[in-house]
């Protein structure tokens, strides 16, 4: 299935039926009286967020969504029915905007968490409620009132503990692949990932965490370059982040703490609040470096990139050095524990215990 993370509709609740103006009239019943019912309600629209869906993709299609007008009220004191409001299911993490005001409507963060996107008139009152002492044949009735009308931005943020970000073909993926069950595609080319990948990773029976991979970003990704600023959305709900770096770039005249400060400038230009967050510093592709060069590669890195936060270097293809980073997000985690906003967030996401290959 096509993973769809933005969309927008129109909702359009329906209008409540008319209020009746009738009098009863029977033989033998001589000035009955009003009897005129109310009108029903219009339906209302309601969102649920539901951890079985996982995209957007069924409102990049179907735009329109409308509930039932309520009926019209009848004589014999008959009242009209009210509609059947309507609900949309959307996946959990979905953030409900008035696209007209920017207005927040909803942040759907909980499994089965309801919000009320548009309210359905109310009915009209009938000519029974205007009788009295002194108006025993009133004619007046009241008209349904009309359902409210938005257009909504529904926009997906998807739930992650760590969230992962770096150049294309900097092993973000295979990252994941090492330390999940999930499978993204891995290739040699850039931007091989086309959409957020998340992956359940396992360190005990009971102890476990989910990791977000999103598409590469590239310098000038706040301006629209490339394909990664479609996706910093989806980091913004992460706890910690792990700038993943690849310390021997296939370009040889490539600079990798230029890039990896071009990665750090994205972020910060988007959305400081994203910059703000903890991050730490993982260089990949040891594999690609003799074992008596790596240590001197490592430090020198570092030392000209000037970061003082954790670093972990690491070589995602084979599982080595992943061990030691996996159970130190873990124990990280646990010491800065979160407030829980969506029971079973994970749910439906492959996962299987940390099992790469121990370092040598």
């Amino acid at each position: 299935m096509k993973f769809i993370d933005e969309a927008r509709i129109e909702v359009l609740a329906g209008d409540g039926g008319n209020g009746s103006a009738s009098f009863r009239r029977e033989k033998f019943v001589p000035q009955g009286g009003p009897d005129g019912g109310d009108g029903g309600r219009g339906g209302s629209i309601h969102a649920v967020a539901d951890r079985n869906i996982n995209t957007l993709i069924d409102y990049r299609y179907a735009r329109i969504h409308r509930a039932r007008h309520g009926e019209n009220g009848r004589g014999a004191d008959q009242y009209g029915r009210g509609a059947d409001d309507v609900t949309l299911r959307v996946p959990v993490g979905t953030v409900i905007t008035d696209a007209d005001t920017g207005e927040l409507i909803a942040d759907l963060t909980a499994d089965g968490q309801r919000a009320l996107l548009a309210r359905g008139g109310a009915g009209g009152l009938g000519n029974l409620h205007f009788k009295s002492s002194t108006n025993r044949a009133p004619r007046q009735f009241t008209r349904g009132g009309e359902g409210e009308k938005r257009h909504l931005r529904l926009e997906l943020k998807v739930l992650a503990d760590v969230g992962l970000l770096g150049l294309p073909n900097a092993g973000k993926s295979t990252f994941i692949r090492a330390v999940s069950a999930a499978r993204p595609k891995v290739a040699d080319y850039p931007f091989t990932t086309l959409g957020p990948n998340l992956g359940v990773v396992r360190t005990d029976v009971d102890r476990s965490f989910v990791v977000a991979d999103i598409p590469g970003l590239i310098e000038g990704a706040a301006e629209g370059a490339g394909l990664g600023h479609q996706f910093l959305r989806h980091l913004q709900r992460t706890r910690l982040l792990l700038h993943i770096v690849d310390l021997v770039p296939p370009d040889p005249d490539a600079d990798p703490v230029h890039d990896a400060r071009a990665i750090v400038a994205e972020l910060e230009h988007y959305d400081p609040s994203l910059h703000d967050k903890p991050r730490w510093l993982v260089l990949n592709k040891l594999d690609l470096l003799p074992a008596e060069e790596r240590a001197a590669r490592v430090k020198a890195f570092v030392r000209k990139y000037r970061w003082k936060g954790p670093v972990f270097a690491i070589a995602a293809v084979n599982g080595e050095g992943c061990r030691p980073l996996v159970y130190a997000i873990q124990d990280w985690l646990d010491a800065h524990p979160a407030t829980p906003v969506a029971p079973d967030s994970a749910a439906g996401v492959e996962a299987a215990p940390v099992n790469p290959p121990s370092a040598p």
